[in-house]
């Protein structure tokens, strides 16, 4: 490994790593991704954390969820999407900052992140 390859540590004081490791498991960092195996049980509530930076993402397995502000209001409700992304699907998201996520479906929610460092 070379300086280049040398992981680029987040900046974000809320860093997921830091804040909720009980749900986010490093699969691979280097200087330009960190690919992260992102897992919330049903019933379960991450701590409060974030995602600096934005992130290519695969479906493993789905559940609704609600994503709160610090506070407590909602950022975003799954259970409102039109369409429900199915198992093996890729999406696209940016920078998140801080929140926390409930999972209120029945299924394990399990999100492959690679997190674009740039």
């Amino acid at each position: 490994m070379n300086d280049s390859d040398s992981p680029r540590p987040a900046t974000d004081a809320f860093d997921a790593m830091i804040k909720a490791p009980g749900q986010h498991l490093l699969l691979l960092e280097n200087s330009k991704v960190r690919v992260l195996d992102t897992k919330v049980k049903p019933g379960e509530r991450t701590p409060v954390h974030g995602h600096e930076w934005p992130a290519a993402l695969y479906v493993l397995s789905w559940s609704d969820f609600v994503r709160y502000d610090p506070e407590g209001n909602v950022l975003l409700d799954s259970r409102n999407m039109a369409t429900k992304p199915p198992v093996g699907s890729a999406l696209w998201a940016g920078p998140i900052g801080p929140h926390y996520v409930q999972n209120v479906g029945t299924n394990e929610l399990r999100i492959l992140a690679v997190e674009i460092k740039g």
